[in-house]
């Protein structure tokens, strides 16, 4: 299988390492879920996972929820609820959004705040390590100090700060050597929840607590990373200039995966233009077979904008996959699903290539809806569709979900 690697810049063979692979996603930050961006880069990995597994390999997937974070703490100020109550009922929203549309969940689903000591350990290898300072109660990243930083996003040093600024970089912090440093551990402001540390009461900085629960739970080298592209840069970048310092192992990440952007009347989908379409309101109209299927055909690197005239045309799709596998079969010459079936394989062994996928099912579907009207033997392609529509997490008609999804998801709630 070939896959893009963000780092390189290039289109790489996947190979295994072990007889396993091990996959970290960014997850969620629960104040406002689940939209159709979100959907795209969950739905995505879940492909990449579901046709891994299907192939036989074994995937251990992490996944996380920003439990902490100014985003979280602001909107609840805004609400007056609890901050943790509302990260809870965020996330179980997301996770309902999750198996209505059949996403086979993660093995771990850690939340930051599971991870305080863990956190708080990484930070002190920073400073051991001389990367990182203390100031004020609070600890930095000196990125002066690791001279690979932008190997991951390729940006230019002048470019760095006006988009780390754009997503949640503080320049002005007064304890910063250098406005680009960013947090680890932040110090207790009035009001706000914190953790003690050897630095004071505080709480972690966003980009240590990814890095330090995909080291915990798959441990110092991961295969494939994922998010979406606005995640490379800060939040990537950071997360290996913390790694590499400390870990002795080299790469922290064999493989990194991003999504593209979604949009929707001309603008990037996202919470703070106030322009998301939520997954749950499209459910009321639309099936999850035929969401599934139109988010299926965008390719995951490919940005795109949502159109409601085009989820219509999946609909029809996933209506004639249903009819499909409930033909009646005949008993004249079989109708052979190979071609169909190698079509789907090459294109997802192409860097995901999902769109190419999806033209595959339909292809077998209408060919078994003809090889029918013939009262043809189509009991094969049947079992064929069946089988790659599970790569969609498809259920053909049927709206149940995969019982493994249901229970693992309804583990993760609170």
């Amino acid at each position: 299988m070939n896959l893009y690697n963000s780092k390189t810049q290039t289109i790489e063979e996947f190979s295994l390492r072990e007889p396993e692979v091990r996959l970290y996603v960014c997850g969620i930050t629960p104040y406002d879920t689940t939209h159709v961006g979100h959907a795209f880069t969950y739905t995505a990995y879940d492909q990449l996972i579901r046709y891994l597994e299907l192939k036989g390999v074994r995937v251990r997937y992490a996944q996380n929820v920003t439990d902490i974070d100014d985003d979280i703490l602001k909107k609840a100020q805004e609400t007056g609820e609890d901050w943790r109550e509302l990260g809870n009922r965020w996330t179980d929203h997301y996770i309902d959004d999750m198996i209505a549309l059949n996403v086979r969940p993660p093995d771990y689903f850690p939340h930051a705040t599971d991870v305080i000591a863990e956190i708080i350990h990484s930070v002190e290898e920073l400073i051991n390590a001389g990367v990182a300072y203390v100031k004020n109660g609070s600890v930095y990243y000196e990125v002066s100090r690791y001279p690979e930083f932008g190997q991951l996003s390729h940006l230019p040093h002048s470019e760095m700060l006006p988009v780390a600024n754009q997503r949640g970089n503080r320049p002005d912090d007064p304890n910063k050597r250098d406005p680009l440093d960013f947090v680890l551990w932040q110090a207790q402001a009035p009001g706000e929840p914190a953790w003690e540390s050897p630095w004071g009461a505080g709480r972690p900085g966003w980009h240590i607590e990814c890095s330090t629960m995909a080291t915990q739970f798959l441990g110092k080298t991961v295969d494939i990373h994922g998010g979406g592209l606005d995640l490379c840069f800060p939040h990537h970048e950071c997360e290996l200039a913390q790694v590499k310092p400390v870990s002795g192992q080299d790469p922290y990440v064999r493989t990194w995966m991003h999504t593209a952007m979604v949009g929707y009347q001309g603008e990037k989908m996202s919470k703070s233009l106030g322009n998301l379409v939520m997954v749950d309101s499209l459910l009321a109209t639309y099936s999850p077979d035929a969401l599934r299927l139109y988010l299926g055909s965008h390719h995951y690197r490919q940005a795109w904008s949502y159109d409601e005239k085009d989820l219509n045309k999946f609909q029809e799709l996933a209506h004639a996959l249903s009819q499909a596998v409930r033909v009646e079969s005949g008993k004249n010459a079989s109708f052979s699903p190979t071609k169909s079936v190698n079509a789907f394989r090459e294109s997802m062994e192409n860097d995901l290539g999902t769109p190419g996928a999806v033209h595959a099912l339909q292809d077998l579907a209408h060919g078994i809806l003809e090889a029918g009207k013939g009262q043809r033997d189509v009991k094969e392609a049947q079992e064929m569709l069946r089988k790659y529509s599970l790569v969609f997490g498809l259920t053909l008609g049927s709206g149940t979900p995969d019982e493994r999804v249901v229970k693992g998801w309804n583990a993760k709630k609170r």
